[in-house]
C-alpha cells in the first residue's frame, strides 16, 4: 500500500497511462455512443457546426440491413464452432506440455510463435494452403491442387474445393474454423500451462499413489482446479470470436469470401468495416453497440454459469 502521504507521487507516475487511456480508449467508446444516436452523423459537416438530429435511425437501418442475419450468423457460427475446439486442445497440450520436462521451453517457444506472427500474414499462407490454381469450370481439373489437398489425395481422397469459386459454404466454414483454432491455441496453451504449473503437486502424488487412471485425474484434479483459468480462457475467447474480421481477410481478401461470392463470410465486425469508408459513422457506430450488448450478454451468461462450475 502506498502511504497516503505520498499518494500523489503515485498519481503523477500513473498520469501518462491514464491520460492516454483516456484519450484513445475512453473518449472514442463516448464518442461511439454519441455518435451511434445522432441520424445521417458525417463528421465533415459536424466540424462546420451542423446539428444532427438525436434518434434510434441508426439502429433501425442496422437491424433492417439485409445482410444483418448473415453476419450475425456467420459471427455466432464462427464462434460456437472455435471456442470449444480450441479450449480443448489447448487444455489437452498444456497438459502434455506440462508433462514433458525435456526440450518443455523449447516446444513452448514453437506453440508460441503463431501469437506473435501477424494474424494477415498467416491467413495468406492458408489460403495459399488451401488455394486451387487452374481450377476447370468443371471442376475435375487444375494446374495445382494446393497442399492440402494433395495431402487428401495422398491418402486416397478426393481433392475438395476449399476457398476458390463456387467452393460451397461448410467448406468456407471449415478452412476458416481450423485456421482461427490454429491461431487462438499459443495464447490459451499459455494461461492454462501457467495454471497447470500452479496447482499443488500433492493433489497428483495422491492420486499417483491410489493408482487413479489419468483421464479420471484429468477429470477429477485438473480440470477442477484449472476451472479458473478455462472460464477466463472461454470468456475471452467468445469475445474474440464475436470480433473475429482480420483471419478472414488474410484468407479470402477484403471480399470476405470466395471469388463471386457475394461477402459469403461476413462478420459483424467486417459490417463496421463496410460502413466506415462510406461516412456512415452513425451506423457503424450503432453495429457496434449492437454487437457490444451480444458480447455483453454472452459474457453474462457465461459468468453466471461458471459461478456454479469454478472452485477458487
Amino acid at each position: 500500500m502506498v502511504d497516503s502521504k505520498h499518494q500523489w507521487k503515485a498519481w503523477i507516475y500513473l498520469s501518462p497511462a491514464i491520460v492516454l487511456l483516456l484519450i484513445f480508449t475512453v473518449w472514442p467508446i463516448i464518442n461511439t455512443v454519441r455518435i451511434a444516436f445522432l441520424e445521417g452523423y458525417n463528421a465533415l459537416e459536424a466540424a462546420y457546426g451542423v446539428q444532427f438530429q438525436f434518434g434510434l435511425g441508426n439502429f433501425i437501418k442496422v437491424l433492417q440491413y439485409s445482410d444483418f442475419m448473415t453476419c450475425l450468423k456467420n459471427t455466432m457460427l464462427l464462434t460456437v464452432l472455435t471456442v470449444p475446439i480450441s479450449t480443448i486442445l489447448a487444455l489437452l497440450i498444456a497438459v502434455a506440455l506440462n508433462s514433458i520436462k525435456p526440450l518443455q521451453k523449447f516446444l513452448q517457444t514453437i506453440f508460441f510463435l503463431p501469437y506473435v506472427t501477424n494474424s494477415i500474414a498467416i491467413g495468406m499462407v492458408f489460403a495459399a494452403m488451401f488455394n486451387i490454381i487452374g481450377l476447370s469450370p468443371d471442376g475435375m481439373r487444375a494446374e495445382s491442387w494446393g497442399i492440402i489437398n494433395n495431402v487428401i489425395m495422398f491418402f486416397g481422397g478426393e481433392p475438395v474445393n476449399w476457398i476458390n469459386a463456387q467452393s460451397s459454404y461448410a467448406a468456407n466454414i471449415a478452412v476458416m474454423t481450423i485456421y482461427i483454432v490454429w491461431n487462438a491455441l499459443p495464447f490459451k496453451i499459455l494461461i492454462l500451462l501457467g495454471g497447470l504449473q500452479s496447482i499443488n503437486k500433492q493433489y497428483y502424488e495422491a492420486a499417483r499413489v491410489d493408482g487413479t487412471p489419468r483421464w479420471r485425474v484429468l477429470t477429477r484434479i485438473t480440470v477442477p482446479l484449472l476451472s479458473p483459468m478455462l472460464v477466463y480462457v472461454v470468456i475471452t475467447s467468445f469475445i474474440g470470436g464475436f470480433k473475429e474480421y482480420s483471419s478472414i481477410v488474410g484468407i479470402f481478401g477484403e471480399k470476405m469470401g470466395p471469388v463471386g461470392a457475394d461477402l459469403k463470410l461476413n462478420t459483424m465486425v467486417g459490417y463496421i468495416y463496410e460502413a466506415l469508408p462510406e461516412m456512415n459513422y452513425g451506423v457503424a457506430s450503432a453495429a457496434a453497440l449492437v454487437l457490444f450488448g451480444i458480447i455483453l450478454v454472452v459474457t453474462l451468461i457465461n459468468l453466471q454459469v461458471s459461478k456454479k462450475r469454478v472452485h477458487f
